[in-house]
């Protein structure tokens, strides 16, 4: 099988001009994007609420790149956090034109077994940190009259609903629908938004989380997937480069799925009879001509 969707995509100075925030970003996804965006020419500043994983990712990706990344401990559901972390990328890299909103928390559970503070917890991170990330940030933007580029990392329930992550389906659903409004209010700003809904890309943490050991087998997410395997973190990080270059300039409101297909097959009335053996089809046409 060809591999080339492992290797990078945007030439070395593609994002020379960005400065990049990205919320969640010492593990998983967000370490895969800040680990490419300083490839390409980015500077960095990762946050979330564990400072000694964001040292531990700073010196790593500073060490494989030799890029200039930065760390700044923040909970996205407190604002003046917020500001805060606004406050020292600005200090540090005299600005910043990229925000990607990343930081997300989800747990698997029948919805009845929740309190209501369950619900909170996801919301507030998901969908108010979101929010709350991107008026700080839009509200510097907009008084500095920068162009500047959001990017939201969705899901694809986002849109169809979930079963067992109600919280998680309704909060990105929110952040879907934030995407698509700002995108057209804030465009005369110069501001630029745009979403990806990744299907299943692998990452120890909420991996782990979301498919325990004892289910992986139930579970097993590459037979719901047209194309037979799971994403792999640099197609993830090519595209999101892609949509916070340059050279997405007239793309502004989109939300590109990115999950080998996954969503369509669910949603397709009859797309189980994928598992009927090819011989079994004559007996079947054989039937349906009958009754005719």
């Amino acid at each position: 099988m060809n591999e080339k969707y492992k290797e990078s995509m945007l030439k070395e100075d593609a994002l020379i001009d960005k400065v990049v925030v990205i919320t969640g970003g010492g593990t998983g996804l967000g370490k895969s994007m800040a680990k490419y965006f300083l490839g390409i020419g980015a500077k960095v500043v990762i946050t979330s609420r564990k400072l000694a994983v964001l040292e531990e990712t700073v010196k790593e990706l500073s060490e494989q790149t030799g890029g200039e990344i930065f760390a700044v401990e923040c909970d996205v559901r407190k604002y003046e956090q917020i500001e805060n972390l606004l406050a020292k990328s600005i200090e540090k890299f005299g600005k910043v034109n990229v925000l990607v909103n990343n930081a997300a928390g989800n747990f698997i559970t029948p919805t009845e077994r929740l309190s209501h503070r369950a619900f909170d917890i996801i919301t507030d991170i998901v969908l108010k940190g979101t929010y709350y990330n991107t008026l700080a940030f839009g509200k510097y933007w907009i008084k500095e009259k920068m162009d500047a580029t959001v990017l939201n990392i969705v899901t694809t329930y986002a849109w169809t609903g979930s079963a067992f992550v109600v919280p998680s389906a309704s909060a990105k659903a929110g952040v879907l629908a934030l995407t698509r409004s700002l995108a057209v209010e804030w465009a005369k700003y110069g501001i630029r938004f745009n979403a990806i809904a990744p299907g299943p890309f692998p990452t120890k943490g909420a991996w782990d989380r979301l498919f325990p050991e004892d289910l992986k087998d139930l579970l097993n997410v590459e037979k719901k997937i047209p194309l037979g395997r799971v994403g792999d973190h640099q197609e993830l990080a090519n595209l999101a480069a892609y949509l916070v270059s340059d050279y997405s300039a007239f793309m502004n409101g989109e939300v590109v799925t990115l999950d080998g297909g996954e969503w369509l097959k669910g949603a397709g009335e009859f797309n189980m009879l994928e598992s009927i053996p090819m011989e079994m089809w004559d007996e079947i046409e054989k039937g349906i001509r009958g009754k005719k």
